[in-house]
């Protein structure tokens, strides 16, 4: 029996049922087949009919590694590319080692930010009441703890705690207040470059560590307050008096057993603002913390609403304050206590009261004078004034306050000017140190808050995409106003004609005898009374103890500087003004890409226009 089927070449196939051949028989007969056949293309079907063998492929070659076995060419090309890529990591070790490396000392902004671990170090190192557990100043120990105490039917239990203001033990609140103020707007614009440093938690514990105890100066759980503590302390040695005080006195703090008297103030517009404004800002940094951001809110409105209604100088009344530091008004903490309420809280009632050109214009801001634009713990108009065109070059909040925010920004621009070495306003030193309180001594304190002020108002206008701004007709970039700071500061840290690095600690040669109580007294068990001490003043031996961080008065009008314990003209420290140098450290360190946090102080501010209303519903029949 025989099947039939059609002949893909044409005409008919058979096969028989019968055929018995093997596979292999079968492939062997397709061998006689014409190949001329297949000269046209086949369809796939077609070529798998063809059961003949494929041609003999080349046999692969194969390498055994005993575990196992490799193709011969992937080995010869796994192991050619091992030994060329060894042969080119080693030609690069020869190259990079045999170029010549340029290795800088340091360059500017690591200056910066070195100095800033230093500077911030002061802090710890004058801190009152009882010391946390690693306050890192080995010298420092628990002292004062009886501030306060005692006194029946006041509002405050203790004043324990706080600042010490310089080289001696007496805490003014009053530049302490700005010190804090300094510090919390340094962080609120730099954050990001003091966590950079590694100093964000330090330099929030050193504010609060100074918060906590100004709410202790008044009764900060009142809406309403009549009173507050302007000092705690006393140095006037007038007249000849030898009442153990902390001036008369050359004591470690910890050793401290004379009476300290508390001064307190009911006509203090100026330090209620200022502390005001110390703890709005204050506020800012811990917004995060809601709870203790309110409390500081709290007490920053209680205080605001105290310097309104009750007006005064707390320096006058012949108050010891006017000896050391004297208040000349008090206008200029009204907008700048003013101004920083309103950004802690959004109350326009405040923004209202810091553009009120009437208050404005008893602050100075019209009329100019020799201190005009030099920022300092007495008048802080300078700063008001920039802290206010933030506000108009990032929010434009309009009418009715754009002419008077116009107004400060211009001043601003003209502040800046004045800071340049070709306007002649202010006199340099041989050595490039600008003179912002006319030769007068002390003058670092000044130079880094305008250092600051420039760097910050640098970096504003590099936020606003602005390049640069106008002294009159001619255009000046943001680079210049951070050269003016950078060269400030640079002769600060060393960079004059004495060599002399008025940062203590930093770089090899700096002030052996600061006029400072603690760092002059060795701790050695010892303790030396109020005159026993004396000798340790009066010394021309270097101070057993060294105050890192410690920025000192400064030099002369003639690049000058005599390293004289007794003369505090040139060796003493303030926190004022390790203040202001912090700020202008951490403004100047790190990447200048960084920049400023341009949102964080706008937080508590409200829209400054009214949301639109939404739409009207779709209309349905």
């Amino acid at each position: 029996m025989s099947m039939y089927g059609r002949d893909p070449w044409g005409g008919s196939l058979e096969i028989n049922a019968a055929d018995s051949a093997t596979d292999d028989d079968r492939s062997r007969n397709l061998n006689d087949l014409d190949r001329a056949a297949l000269s046209r293309p086949l369809d796939e079907t077609q070529q798998s009919w063809l059961l003949g063998p494929a041609e003999q492929k080349k046999k692969k070659k194969y390498v055994d590694l005993g575990c196992i076995i490799v193709s011969r060419k992937i080995f010869v090309w796994t192991v050619g590319s091992i030994v060329a890529a060894a042969l080119l990591v080693g030609l690069i070790t020869v190259i990079v080692e045999a170029v010549p490396r340029h290795r800088h000392n340091h360059t500017p902004a690591d200056n910066f930010t070195l100095a800033l671990h230093k500077a911030l170090m002061f802090f710890n190192a004058q801190k009152s009441g009882k010391l946390p557990k690693h306050n890192n100043v080995s010298w420092r120990g628990s002292s004062c703890l009886s501030d306060g105490k005692g006194k029946q039917g006041s509002f405050y239990k203790d004043l324990v705690g706080g600042y010490y203001d310089a080289g001696d033990a007496i805490k003014f609140h009053f530049p302490a207040s700005f010190a804090m103020t300094m510090l919390s707007w340094s962080v609120i614009e730099y954050s990001a470059k003091y966590e950079a440093a590694g100093e964000l938690n330090h330099v929030k514990e050193i504010i609060k560590w100074g918060a906590d105890y100004f709410l202790k100066t008044f009764n900060s759980s009142s809406d309403t307050i009549n009173t507050m503590i302007a000092q705690v302390g006393t140095g006037d040695t007038s007249g000849g008096s030898t009442t153990p005080n902390d001036h008369y006195c050359w004591m470690r703090p910890e050793d401290i057993d004379y009476e300290r008297l508390v001064t307190e103030c009911s006509h203090c517009s100026d330090l209620a603002a200022e502390m005001a404004a110390a703890l709005a800002s204050a506020s800012i940094v811990f917004k995060d913390n809601k709870a203790y951001s309110q409390k500081l809110v709290h007490g920053a409105r209680t205080l605001f609403q105290f310097a309104r209604d009750q007006r005064g100088r707390y320096s006058e009344r012949g108050s010891e304050a006017a000896i050391f530091y004297n208040s000349t008004s008090y206008w200029d903490e009204f907008v700048w206590g003013g101004a920083w309420l309103y950004y802690a809280t959004g109350n326009n009632s405040y923004l209202q009261l810091a553009t009120n050109p009437g208050i404005a214009k008893h602050a100075g801001a019209f009329w100019g004078g020799p201190d005009y634009g030099v920022l300092s713990w007495d008048n802080k108009l300078a700063g008001t004034q920039l802290l206010l065109s933030r506000l108009r070059l990032f929010l434009s909040p309009g009418y009715p306050y754009e002419e008077i925010l116009r107004t400060f920004h211009n001043q601003t621009s003209i502040i800046m000017c004045s800071y340049l070495p070709i306007f002649t306003k202010f006199n340099r030193t041989r050595g490039g140190l600008i003179e912002l309180n006319h030769g007068r001594p002390q003058p670092l304190q000044y130079v880094v808050n305008a250092a600051f002020l420039a760097t910050l108002y640098s970096d504003y206008l590099e936020a606003a995409d602005t390049p640069g701004w106008y002294c009159g007709p001619n255009f000046y970039s943001t680079d210049v106003l951070r050269d003016f700071a950078k060269t400030q500061i640079d002769y600060i840290l060393g960079k004059n004609p004495r060599k002399m690095s008025y940062v203590v600690g930093f770089g090899n040669h700096y002030p052996k005898h600061v006029h400072h109580r603690g760092a002059s007294i060795p701790k050695n068990k010892i303790r030396y009374n109020c005159k026993g001490g004396w000798k340790w003043r009066d010394t021309t031996k270097p101070n057993p103890n060294t105050l890192v961080g410690a920025m000192v008065a400064g030099p002369d009008r003639h690049d000058g500087f005599r390293d004289v314990r007794t003369n505090y003209n040139y060796t003493e420290p303030t926190i004022a003004g390790n203040a202001g140098l912090v700020a202008a450290l951490v403004a100047l360190s790190g990447d200048k890409t960084t920049g400023i946090d341009k949102n964080t102080i706008f937080s508590a501010v409200p829209p400054m226009f009214p949301t639109p209303p939404p739409p009207p519903a779709p209309w349905r029949p």
